[in-house]
């Protein structure tokens, strides 16, 4: 009797994996709400709950470079209830010493989109292309202002600029892009790294494009210059996904996956990434698992160039 009561118990792990989900998942997104992060994952949980079969509940974690909402992701049972809406971030904070959460701390589930940075300004800069820009800036240099997540993409970017073009700029620290986004609006800050979901502002007089960090022009907008052409070798994007804590079961984490290719397959999500100017970029675990170990090293390596790197 007593033997069968321990195989019992130790089935009991294994009938739960088979039955998840069996309760409302929440997926953890590091910013707040408005901003890009949760813009690209508002209409991504809808179509990963109809593929999952269980309701995907969306919690806001804002807070120190998105590293509050990480911490929170990685302290959370490993058992499939609690995921983490990532990018890039997760790698140039650990190695700025913003952060001691890491990609390795999770399980990766996939990658869904890739979004282009625009160098963008605000409408009461005294300039509205690139050659008056640089002209001011190696003029005033450490004058120029620039609002970013320290540590993380927003900072990067422009500092990547910095680099390759011989300037220097004056960071000001705001938490995600919707406060640097009212930064700029309101003139509080000269430059912010934005995107093309920033189009209808730009055409309104509200914001300024400089130049897009794409290898060729966006046919959106077919008058702004690349980086790469107005001679600033620079191209950068920022890439979103999904993990799960670490020792989250194989079965569980399985499923996950092929929900995610599937919401991230459905034309909804493809027209609603087009309204976010935004890529849809599917990776499997695999796939995922092995660039997300690439662009940590590439994060680390550009940490060390621009002299950021802490760790």
């Amino acid at each position: 009797m007593k033997r069968i009561v321990l195989v019992a118990l130790a089935l009991l792990p294994l009938v739960a994996q088979s039955q998840y989900p069996d309760r409302p998942i929440k997926l953890i997104v590091p910013w707040a709400a408005g901003g890009d992060t949760d813009n690209i994952f508002r209409p991504f949980a809808p179509l990963l709950q109809k593929h999952i079969g269980q309701t995907v509940v969306i919690a806001n974690v804002g807070g120190a470079s998105g590293t509050k909402g990480a911490k929170e992701a990685k302290d959370s049972p490993p058992d499939g209830y609690t995921l983490y809406a990532v990018h890039d971030y997760i790698h140039s904070t650990y190695y700025t010493g913003v952060a001691d959460v890491t990609y390795a701390d999770f399980e990766p589930i996939c990658l869904i989109s890739s979004t282009a940075s625009v160098l963008t300004a605000s409408p009461k800069t005294p300039w509205s292309d690139w050659k008056a820009l640089l002209a001011d800036a190696k003029a005033r240099p450490g004058q120029i202002s620039v609002g970013a997540t320290l540590g993380s993409t927003s900072h990067f970017f422009p500092a990547l600029i910095e680099k390759a073009a011989g300037i220097k700029f004056k960071y000001v620290s705001y938490e995600g892009l919707a406060p640097r986004m009212n930064a700029i609006l309101g003139g509080h800050i000269d430059l912010t790294d934005a995107n093309m979901t920033q189009k209808g502002k730009v055409e309104a007089g509200q914001l300024k494009f400089i130049a897009i960090a794409t290898e060729k022009r966006n046919p959106e907008l077919p008058k702004l210059p690349t980086l790469k052409e107005l001679g600033v070798d620079v191209v950068y994007d920022v890439n979103r996904g999904l993990l799960a804590p670490k020792g989250t079961p194989a079965p569980v984490v399985a499923k996950l996956e092929s929900a995610c290719a599937a919401a991230a397959r459905e034309p909804a999500f493809a027209e609603a990434m087009r309204k976010q100017a935004t890529d849809v970029r599917y990776m499997d675990r695999k796939t995922y698992a092995d660039w997300l170990k690439k662009n940590d090293e590439l994060n680390k390596n550009l940490a060390k160039d621009l002299g950021l790197l802490k760790r």
